[in-house]
């Protein structure tokens, strides 16, 4: 199977065959024949055209397979059934008769994303804006969220360091949810503690991922604490001289299934990170444990540091609940705050386990929240 763009020209008004045909040529110089040619192209592509492009890189008609721009990937996986490409790996493969394939979920899909019974603004919160890809897999998590409430999410990218100079409510009290999510270095943090404190006392649903974990310990820390220098180590490392308190630090060594992984000193960056999947024991009651519908849960993590436990029993007085821990008790991985309507932070990655077909919950919960709160207006 051989991908080709087919490049229209709009002076003449036509699309361009020979940059696929020269591209199969060079294919078959070197002894590769494709069985099937798919086709990227912004325009129809004519009969006339399938049938040059069929003749000249001895392909069947069939096996030229149209690839035209969507509105969203989720529609590729019907719109590729409707044009014969499965049907033509089929082919290639010899396999005959085939069962009909059940497309139904997909159908499903593009049913909730075409017809959504409502619609909600989340705020992303972050210091990578410029480049949405970024948070790919955050929009496409929130996204999945929307799926299984039936609602369109509209997720827009706000620069955090806006509200390390003006005040967040301008910004934000057209939003019904704010996400904030992770990130490395100090650059844009105070206001993302800035949004998660907005999100707080304003009662306007919150999910911090990571980083977003750790600044919303660290605005509670301060304004609920009484911590005012509160801060992270990774702050400090960055500039390189001691200004804050730090409940959140730089682990040393963690549990990783038996073993007990211990980082060195001398350690570069590059392997210093707590990496992969770790299991964390929910408590009973809480929010998250009834958005997972268990005690334990198996998350993907990516990062350095860590809110410092020793802060626990300060902070849950002061309503920051620790409701998520490592199975040794000694790693914090959720906080929710009491008396909140949702309020959640994470240390791990729920976007990277979130799917079309299973929602991530919390990403799931929490799109359910933004819902109840644009009831509300």
């Amino acid at each position: 199977m051989h991908l080709t763009l087919l490049p229209y020209l709009a002076a003449s008004g036509e699309l361009k065959t020979k940059p696929t045909q020269h591209s199969v040529k060079e294919l078959q110089s070197i002894g590769l024949a494709p069985d099937i040619l798919v086709c990227r192209s912004e325009h129809p592509i004519p009969d006339r055209e399938r049938e040059k492009i069929a003749l000249f890189c001895n392909v069947r008609k069939e096996h030229v397979i149209p690839a035209y721009d969507l509105k969203t990937i989720y529609q590729a996986p019907l719109a590729y059934h409707l044009a014969g490409l499965d049907q033509a790996v089929l082919d290639a493969f010899g396999i005959t008769p085939a069962p009909k394939p059940n497309l139904a979920r997909w159908e499903d899909v593009m049913d909730r994303l075409t017809h959504p019974e409502g619609e909600v603004r989340v705020a992303i919160v972050g210091k990578y804006t410029q480049l949405e890809d970024a948070y790919k897999s955050i929009a496409e998590a929130l996204t999945h969220g929307g799926m299984a409430n039936r609602t369109k999410v509209r997720a827009e990218w706000i620069d955090a360091e806006i509200f390390e100079r003006e005040d967040p409510a301008p910004y934000l009290e057209s939003f019904q949810a704010i996400l904030v999510p992770g990130g490395f270095g100090e650059r844009g943090t105070e206001g993302k503690i800035n949004a998660a404190r907005y999100a707080r006392e304003r009662k306007i649903p919150y999910l911090g991922i990571c980083l977003g974990m750790q600044m919303a310990v660290i605005e509670a820390a301060r304004t609920l604490a009484g911590i005012t220098d509160a801060g992270s180590e990774e702050f400090d490392h960055e500039a390189g001289q001691r200004r804050f308190t730090p409940v959140v630090y730089h682990l040393k060594e963690w549990v990783q299934g038996n073993h007990t992984v211990t980082r060195k000193a001398s350690d570069a960056k590059g392997g210093t990170m707590r990496l992969g999947a770790y299991t964390a024991n929910l408590k009973d009651g809480s929010a998250v444990a009834r958005i997972y519908g268990t005690t334990v849960i198996e998350e993907r993590h990516r990062h350095r540091y860590e809110v410092d436990i020793q802060y626990r029993d300060q902070l849950e007085k002061c309503g920051l609940i620790f409701s998520g821990m490592s199975p040794d008790g000694k790693l914090p991985e959720i906080v929710e705050v009491r008396d909140h309507p949702w309020f959640i932070g994470v240390q791990f990655h729920p976007e990277l386990k979130s799917k079309p077909f299973a929602p991530h919950p919390l990403f799931a919960d929490f799109v359910r929240a933004a819902v109840e709160v644009s009831r509300l207006v």
